[in-house]
């Protein structure tokens, strides 16, 4: 089997088991640009990537009417490389990083779409807010989106711990789920769930996954 035959057979079995409300996200994050043309050649348009440099690589060298997702820990001093084209950032985990988005957004005056990243994994490499600092942002700062115009705050983000015990995966996307109840938004987007426990995630809430290994394959 070719690596586009390969793709194309895992894109429609993943995409067979999504709801009609689901979305999904290919996570291209260190795939090759040959990889992504082959997912992008079965209608795919929506790609996620992880590091600043590599997103700006793939954006100059791919389709233009791609969605990019910047789904990575996003630091302040890179935020205006991506400003000007990404789709939605999935990976906004503090406030500073909220008021230098909103800047670097006013200078060009374009509108970016943002999700706020919960931190429920019990993994201290995971960052966000977590459920205590989200609740005390939503409640505490009811004029959040005015604050930050620049901004859109259109949902939640989050990862469960890497473990095998369903239920506490199951407790960690119950609990993001609640964050994004919190907004004072109609339909959140709810981006929880990978590879390995996006089925999981679905039916807890998520209207949005990020799959990458499955499609792909395992990184380089």
């Amino acid at each position: 089997m070719t690596s586009q035959e390969h793709i194309k057979e895992q894109l429609k079995r993943i995409k067979l088991t999504l709801p009609q409300h689901v979305s999904l996200v290919c996570v291209s994050k260190f795939q090759p640009i040959d990889a992504i043309q082959e997912a992008y050649a079965c209608g795919e348009r929506d790609f996620g990537e992880s590091r600043v440099q590599e997103l700006k690589d793939k954006y100059s060298a791919l389709p233009n009417d791609i969605r990019w997702h910047m789904i990575g820990h996003l630091q302040t001093n890179k935020v205006k490389q991506i400003v000007p084209f990404v789709h939605l950032i999935h990976s906004v985990d503090s406030i500073r990083l909220l008021e230098t988005i909103n800047r670097e957004a006013e200078k060009i005056q374009r509108r970016v779409r943002v999700l706020l990243e919960v931190h429920v994994a019990k993994e201290a490499t995971k960052s966000g807010f977590t459920p205590q600092e989200f609740e005390h942002l939503i409640l505490n700062h009811p004029t959040y989106p005015t604050d930050y115009p620049w901004v859109e705050i259109v949902g939640v983000m989050g990862m469960a711990t890497n473990t095998n015990d369903q239920k506490e995966i199951r407790t960690c996307f119950q609990t993001i789920k609640h964050c994004a109840d919190m907004l004072p938004i109609s339909n959140p987007i709810i981006s929880m769930g990978m590879s390995d426990d996006y089925h999981i995630a679905i039916e807890e809430g998520s209207n949005l996954i990020r799959i990458g290994s499955s499609l792909f394959g395992e990184r380089n």
